[in-house]
């Protein structure tokens, strides 16, 4: 189920919900108003470079060149 982005058009508030179908009204988190408007959301991602491993540090056999995560350029 995606969550949406919305801004409601009566008292401003914007709010995000997590919706089974695209096309379910969905009322206002704070006025309760049906006059809500589906926002353009953004997203973010990242890829690893030649010299960045996204598990770093996360992995802590990163720092000893072991790295098992399979996209750790130091193995």
């Amino acid at each position: 189920m995606p969550i949406f982005e919305y801004k409601c058009r009566k008292c401003g508030a914007e709010f995000e919900k997590l919706v089974k179908n695209s096309q379910e009204k969905t009322a206002c988190a704070k006025c309760a108003s049906m006059e809500v408007e589906r926002k353009l959301s953004v997203f973010a991602a990242s890829v690893a470079g030649a010299s960045s491993c996204p598990a770093q540090k996360s992995c802590p056999a990163a720092d000893s060149h072991k790295c098992s995560s399979g996209c750790c350029h130091l193995k």
